[in-house]
């Protein structure tokens, strides 16, 4: 157990995680902006879209880089600063650290070390997103990037759509057609969903339907901008997981030759997974496959 006083006197230093615009650079608080000039380093996931944010604001402390891809060997650098009493602010390019973003490893370092992580509330794309989306705000379930595979991507939007939630995803513009497109053939072409684009800039638009409609406006328009994804749960969700047994009359040649059809699987993919659903070893349900 650990408790975790986050303002008494300690010997060493302090982190804070403190979000940034998703856009629009005046939706920095107060106190965002005085902690980044107090604190003696920024940690930042991109110090060159982070040094435009600190310009805007006159802010002169150094940074050094924080991503995906020096996470590891960064984690002991900043461990070691924070442990002789540096001070660290750590953010994003957009948002909130550690919500699709790097960040989340660590902090796990700084709780295991005794470090105190202190987090500033701030601008999230999904939260906005979800209060202009006229779609219930709660409950609601953040998953963030599908899986960029489209076989991936079906097995995910199979599980949600299990979920009565409302549901909050993040998507390129790039692959916005292809994922509205297996959308539409997990959730039904009636399921209410918002496409959210560019929040907080100055070409915000909210395009609110069915995923048919999006469908539609998505082959009509040219697609620009990050985009945040509502859509509403499904009202049977809860009760869909446990009654969806209709593979239960199915032989496990016909179970595997069901998924390579409707979910587009390898067979090796289709065999796993129904050795998953069917509790069984893998090599029983290859061997039937293939049985002559």
């Amino acid at each position: 157990m650990q408790s975790q006083k986050s303002f008494e006197h300690t010997q060493g230093g302090s982190l804070y995680l403190i979000p940034t615009p998703i856009g629009n650079l005046e939706d920095m608080t107060f106190r965002g902006v005085r902690l980044l000039k107090e604190v003696d380093l920024i940690a930042s996931e991109d110090t060159r879209t982070t040094q435009k944010l600190l310009n805007h604001y006159e802010i002169k402390t150094p940074q050094i880089s924080f991503h995906e891809h020096n996470t590891q060997e960064r984690i002991i650098q900043l461990i070691e600063k924070l442990e002789t009493g540096i001070t660290i602010a750590q953010v994003s390019d957009a948002g909130m650290p550690s919500i699709s973003d790097p960040g989340h490893e660590l902090v796990v370092a700084c709780i295991q070390a005794g470090i105190p992580v202190i987090p500033l509330p701030g601008a999230n794309a999904g939260l906005t997103a979800l209060i202009a989306s006229g779609i219930s705000p709660q409950p609601f379930y953040f998953f963030g990037f599908l899986p960029r595979k489209k076989k991936d991507q079906l097995v995910a939007l199979e599980e949600l759509n299990h979920r009565p939630e409302t549901i909050i995803l993040y998507e390129s513009p790039h692959r916005l057609k292809e994922v509205l497109k297996n959308m539409s053939t997990v959730f039904g072409m009636d399921r209410r969903i918002v496409c959210c684009r560019e929040l907080t800039k100055r070409y915000e638009e909210f395009i609110r339907g069915t995923i048919e409609e999006t469908i539609d406006w998505s082959m009509t328009n040219e697609i620009r901008g990050e985009f945040c994804l509502i859509v509403e749960g499904n009202s049977a969700g809860s009760l869909l997981a446990e009654e969806d047994t209709s593979w239960e009359s199915l032989s496990l040649k016909e179970h595997v030759d069901l998924m390579i059809t409707e979910m587009e699987f390898t067979s090796k993919d289709a065999i796993k997974e129904v050795a998953k659903l069917r509790g069984l070893k893998k090599q029983e349900v290859y061997a039937a496959f293939h049985e002559f």
